[in-house]
Formats: C-alpha cells, sequence, structure tokens
C-alpha cells in the first residue's frame, strides 16, 4: 500500500487547488477572476512598467502547490496593510500616488561591494521566478500569493558581505509628499521610514524572497512594488514593501512595529498557534476569500525548511 506523505504546509486534499488549476499556469491565471479587468483599475499597468516583459516566469517546482487555492488577486490588491499609505486595508488607491520609476535600491555596510543600483539594472542581474507562498499576518487572516521575484541569497551573494556582518537590515521609503501615512499628524511620531531585520543565516535561506511581481504580472504598487521582501514562515509585517536600502550590519535591527511596542511585536515573529498575540489567539486564521477558519501551523507550515535556523535560541522569544 502506497502511503503518500504530505508536505509540512499542505493540508487536507480537500481544502487543495484542484492539480491542473497549478500544472496549467495559464489555466491558473484565468483563475485570478477579472485580472486583466483589475490590472486596468487602478493598478501599475504592464504597458507603463519597463519590467512588464519579465513576467510571468517560470514556476519553481518546488514552489507550485502552497496546499491551498491562491486568493484572488482582486482580494489581495485591496486588503493591505500599508501604513505609509493609512490605516485602513483598502489603500490601494492612495498607494498609486507612488512613483516607482526611477527607483533604486542601496545595498551597503559591511560588503565588499557596495552598491546602488536602479531597480530595472537590479532586474538584470537576477533570475526570476515564481513561487506560490502562502501568507500570514499576525492579525490571524492569511492568503495565498504567487509571487515573482529572486532569492535573497542571490542579493547577499552579489553583495560580498564580511565576516562582520551579522544582520541584514531593510529599509523602505520616506516620501510624506506622496505617502499620505507618513505626512505629519496621526502617525506622525512613527519612527519612519519603515525597517525589518533578518539574521543572515535567515537571510541566506532558500524561502526568503525578494518580490517584483505577482499573478504573473509586475507587483502592484499596493502591494509593495516595485520591490518587497516575502517571507512566507514570519508573521506578515516582517515582509516589508517598497524596499529602497539594503544593509548589512553588525547590531540586531529594530523594526518600526518592535520600535513602537516591543511588548507585542519581536524580531523574531515566527508563526506559531501555541504562542497568543497579547490581545488574541494564534491558533486560527481566516483565509481570505474562502470563508473558512482552519487551524494554524508552526512556522506556517514551513518548518522542514527553517526550523533549524533556531536551534540553540530556544531562549529567544522566537514567536512574537
Amino acid at each position: 500500500m502506497l502511503i503518500k506523505q504530505r508536505k509540512g504546509w499542505e493540508i487536507a486534499e480537500s481544502r487543495v487547488t484542484p492539480e491542473h488549476m497549478f500544472l496549467n499556469r495559464r489555466a491558473f491565471m484565468g483563475t485570478a477572476a477579472g485580472a486583466a479587468a483589475v490590472f486596468s483599475a487602478g493598478v501599475a499597468r504592464a504597458e507603463d512598467d519597463p519590467s512588464a516583459g519579465l513576467y510571468p516566469a517560470k514556476l519553481n517546482a518546488t514552489y507550485a502547490d502552497a496546499g491551498r487555492a491562491v486568493t484572488p488577486l482582486e482580494i489581495n490588491r485591496t486588503y493591505n496593510n500599508y501604513y505609509e499609505f493609512g490605516t485602513s486595508k483598502q489603500i490601494s488607491e492612495a498607494a498609486e500616488t507612488l512613483p516607482i520609476r526611477p527607483w533604486s535600491v542601496v545595498i551597503d555596510g559591511e560588503v565588499e561591494a557596495p552598491q546602488t543600483l536602479a531597480i530595472d539594472d537590479l532586474l538584470k542581474k537576477v533570475q526570476l521566478e515564481e513561487r506560490i507562498y502562502r501568507h500570514r499576518c499576525v492579525e490571524a487572516w492569511s492568503m495565498v500569493v504567487p509571487w515573482t521575484g529572486f532569492t535573497l541569497k542571490s542579493l547577499v551573494e552579489m553583495a560580498k558581505p564580511k565576516a562582520a556582518a551579522k544582520f541584514v537590515r531593510f529599509e523602505t521609503f520616506n516620501r510624506p509628499e506622496v505617502a499620505v501615512g507618513q505626512q505629519p499628524g496621526l502617525f506622525s511620531s512613527y519612527p519612519w521610514p519603515y525597517v525589518e531585520g533578518l539574521t543572515m543565516a535567515e537571510a541566506m535561506n532558500d524561502l526568503s524572497f525578494l518580490v517584483t511581481g505577482a499573478y504573473g504580472k509586475p507587483l502592484p504598487k499596493s502591494m509593495g512594488s516595485p520591490i518587497r521582501l516575502h517571507l512566507p514562515w514570519k508573521y506578515g509585517f516582517k515582509s516589508i514593501k517598497g524596499i529602497v536600502k539594503i544593509s548589512f550590519v553588525t547590531e540586531r535591527p529594530i523594526g518600526m512595529w518592535e520600535a513602537i511596542q516591543s511588548s507585542e511585536y519581536g524580531f523574531w515573529a515566527n508563526v506559531n498557534p501555541e504562542v497568543s498575540h497579547p490581545r488574541w489567539s494564534q491558533a486560527m486564521e481566516e483565509v481570505l476569500g474562502t470563508n473558512e477558519r482552519v487551524p494554524t501551523q508552526l512556522f506556517n507550515g514551513y518548518g522542514e525548511f527553517v526550523a533549524g535556523l533556531y536551534s540553540g535560541l530556544e531562549k529567544e522569544p522566537l514567536y512574537m
């Protein structure tokens, strides 16, 4: 009798998108209901983005099935935490004010090859691929996204970090003239720009992904265009959007939410259903677009890839 062992992130077959939807990418693209219409309404149109010809990219077979149906694009595009543009989840129109060309990414710190790269020059140096990842918000909701991008590891290797580099610090834009959330007012006391960080070991893990596209097209502005991070085993606030600077540093970075409320949001922020947020349980999650609540998995189901990163760190607050 043949017994199939599911991967860590997979769930019951009754909840899995039919196989043909993933194997046939053209069919899959069709499931993003109204994708063409969505991209013509408030999203950076493919014809306006000089990188449009790079998409869709080849699907990485290792990450071709997240064990759940892909969340429709319209839900993903219009339901976001992006405080630079306000506290509402519906910030997609406000995000359209952000110019994404010209856009440069500074790579500096403890590296042998510091550089500043225009986003389109960076895209010429990397191999884009598509990966279907789960996304778990600290607010106990989740979605599944077909990201396009490249491994953070490849950028680390490009920078040639020195032995002194122990952490990677990410920084987003600070443009209050176009980002209403950064303007004087309710959130003027926030320590802008948004900052997040990883250990070098986390940055070198194959799951760590720098994203430039989604749903087979350039990344919508509301989802972090032109470049963002995605870390599927961590809570979503670690996956910083609109990156302009990547620094290799000796001391552990303090992220913006950790700086604001360290008792609720920490450096590690690994998903764990058994460790509650101080104000709510993390045991279950709402899967957006499905009307389902399902049990949350340790490391969001990606433990086989990342659990070893935290050996010997049991005294650290790994799950907040």
